[in-house]
């Protein structure tokens, strides 16, 4: 048997909810068209149920075997994803070093950046229509990006990690898009697959979708799993990440 280069174990992990996924469903309830938020994107904190999932994360590994526990973390910069690593880790008791990639960080949602959904059909109608006409996965709103284009992020992503962590336990925190796109890169899944998988329901905040290599590849274990959140009392959100365009 030809030995694996990639990691015996990956898992991509959603940020617990943040302050932006709070301030978002307020304007939705009341039909705003922006959503207020004095922060860049980038700098949106956790909630305090997002730090509540947090917590639970990091209870749940530290229940797992030892040789199950990750040995390598890597994060989205975007202080809500930093924060949700930093107390998982605490919580399980590991002592590891959190490594920030960019390419691991929130699509870019351009000039739609911040609106709701009905914020943009009244302010970017065409976008709108575009938007329909082209699909979720193509459309790429000016200044920002498309799903395609965070895919080409998780090529890169995903190769550096099988090029330098074979053998390790592998923990990445990030966003929903990139735990859908991982899928899409690590399972070779078409557009028609990846959105068909996104239309069951978005991705939990803390969940936890997880690889076991096997006979020299990944295999799928577990997908938006959400048990280790009951199990330790933490609040279960399944926020899309802000702004909402339409489906």
């Amino acid at each position: 048997m030809q030995e694996s280069s990639w990691p015996e174990r990956l898992s991509v992990v959603r940020h617990g909810e943040s302050a932006g996924n709070v301030a978002r469903d307020l304007a939705e309830a009341e039909r705003l068209e922006a959503i207020d938020i004095a922060e860049r994107d980038i700098d949106v904190p956790l909630s305090e149920r997002g730090e509540l999932q947090a917590a639970a994360l990091g209870r749940w590994i530290a229940e797992q075997a030892e040789n199950e526990r990750p040995t390598v973390v890597w994060a989205s910069p975007y202080v809500r994803a930093q924060q949700t690593a930093q107390i998982a880790l605490k919580e399980s008791g590991l002592d590891l070093p959190v490594v920030l990639d960019e390419r691991l960080r929130e699509r870019e949602f351009g000039v739609l950046d911040r609106l709701t959904r009905h914020g943009i059909i009244a302010r970017f109608p065409e976008e709108s229509e575009r938007r329909a006409r082209l699909g979720k996965f193509y459309h790429r709103p000016p200044g920002g990006e498309s799903w395609a284009d965070v895919a080409l992020r998780m090529r890169a992503v995903l190769d550096d990690v099988r090029r330098d962590y074979a053998g390790e336990r592998v923990l990445i925190v990030a966003h929903q898009v990139v735990v859908l796109l991982s899928r899409y890169v690590l399972e070779h899944l078409t557009e028609k697959d990846v959105l068909a998988i996104d239309r069951l329901g978005d991705v939990a905040n803390g969940s936890i979708t997880s690889y076991r290599q096997h006979d020299g590849h990944l295999e799928l274990e577990r997908f938006n799993e959400i048990g280790h959140l009951a199990e330790h009392a933490a609040p279960v959100t399944a926020e899309p990440d802000v702004p909402v365009a339409p489906r």
